[in-house]
């Protein structure tokens, strides 16, 4: 994937975590900006739990470790970038939301892009 893919990628993901920060309570991003440096620490605290634990407990994962990893992430994310707030049942609530999401609307992983290997483009 190209550079201009990561970035409409988090682009999109900072736009989401704004609808999901309006539709949630528990739940705010205080704006484009911090919800944009959300979707990056939730994609580097992802990567980390992945390199730490292996697949099936990243947020990527599917099923039920999957789903609270990704709570916990949002969760530890707003101590990290600031205008975040979370409570416990928000961050579930967000996980949840972002989720059903995903189901029909799918961002590629980096597992996809792992399995694929690189592109010539």
């Amino acid at each position: 994937m190209h550079i201009i893919g990561h970035i409409v990628r988090f682009i999109v993901a900072a736009i989401m975590l704004m609808i999901v920060g309006w539709l949630v309570p528990g739940f705010s991003t205080g704006g484009f900006t911090s919800a944009l440096l959300l979707a990056l620490v939730i994609a580097a605290l992802g990567w980390i739990v992945e390199g730490v634990f292996g697949q099936r407990v990243t947020p990527f994962g599917r099923g039920i470790v999957g789903f609270l990893v990704s709570a916990l992430v949002i969760y530890v994310a707003q101590f990290i970038v600031g205008d975040v707030r979370a409570s416990i049942i928000g961050a579930l609530l967000a996980a949840l939301l972002i989720g059903v999401i995903d189901l029909f609307i799918p961002v590629a992983t980096p597992f996809d892009y792992g399995k694929h290997g690189r592109s010539k483009d």
